[in-house]
């Protein structure tokens, strides 16, 4: 226990050193006035005004949101990745997308998401097969309720299976197959909620996650990078597909991603100060 808190500390110290000097920062500058329009969540918590947050408040408030958004994001493009990389098809489509709505003469913006279904797709079903964790968080039922024939009591404690309805193979076909068609419903824009619990991304209702438009935007602006910016290939020592092992300890890969990128944009795209 004691190694466990040791290594939380460490994280949250190392989130704090990258965060707190840009809270410190934007806070200024409203006090003398260079800001003066409320532009993201920050200049939100800055200016309260019927429950005015300190300081501190302002700065955990952000870590928690920060903290929340680092497993998600990260394990849902670590198994996207290789995942569209064994199977060429669907990373020349998600490149084909790319270039077709954005070309290559600029950056994906996040204005461009609306439109990038494929790439979205992507990202649903890489959060459909390789969950960043098992089950949802615990919920307490507040009255007796029926659920597909199963008589919850008031008062249970229900933890959702995020496997066991990720892959269903009675709702999903092929259900063990990452395929972005699975979310592909003619030309309706592809979102990343589900209120038919197919899947169980973000929980859903009244107690679903608050941050599930910041982390999903995240994730898909990163796997939109990611594909518009680079070529990718294997290592030449590496076998002919990407190792998809789970590690099932926590759902990450058994090993990281190891794979070489190179530019396909032109050069003065990358800003490599």
């Amino acid at each position: 226990m004691g190694f466990s808190i040791h290594i939380i500390r460490k994280a949250i110290f190392t989130a704090r050193k990258y965060q707190d000097y840009l809270t410190d920062e934007r806070i200024q500058q409203w006090k003398d006035g260079v800001k003066t329009k409320q532009d993201d969540l920050l200049d939100v918590f800055i200016n309260l005004k019927n429950h005015r947050l300190n300081i501190y408040e302002i700065k955990s408030q952000i870590l928690d949101l920060i903290v929340a958004t680092f497993d998600n994001v990260s394990n849902n493009i670590e198994w996207a990745m290789p995942e569209m990389i064994n199977e060429p098809k669907i990373l020349h489509k998600a490149i084909h997308e790319l270039d077709n709505v954005v070309g290559k003469e600029r950056l994906v913006q996040e204005s461009d998401l609306q439109n990038l279904n494929y790439i979205k797709a992507c990202v649903k079903e890489a959060f459909r097969l390789h969950p960043v964790a098992p089950f949802n968080l615990p919920h307490v039922t507040t009255a007796d309720s029926n659920v597909a024939g199963y008589f919850i009591p008031k008062g249970s404690h229900v933890i959702v299976s995020r496997f066991g309805l990720g892959r269903n193979p009675r709702v999903w076909d092929d259900a063990l197959t990452f395929n972005p068609g699975h979310h592909m419903n003619n030309d309706k824009e592809v979102v990343l909620t589900d209120n038919n619990l197919h899947t169980f991304l973000f929980s859903t209702g009244r107690r679903g996650c608050p941050g599930m438009l910041l982390g999903s935007t995240i994730t898909t602006m990163l796997l939109a990078r990611l594909v518009q910016g680079f070529a990718w290939e294997l290592p030449s020592n590496e076998q002919h597909d990407v190792d998809l092992k789970e590690n099932l300890h926590d759902l990450a890969k058994a090993r990281p991603l190891s794979v070489i990128a190179k530019p396909r944009l032109p050069l003065h795209l990358y800003n490599t100060s």
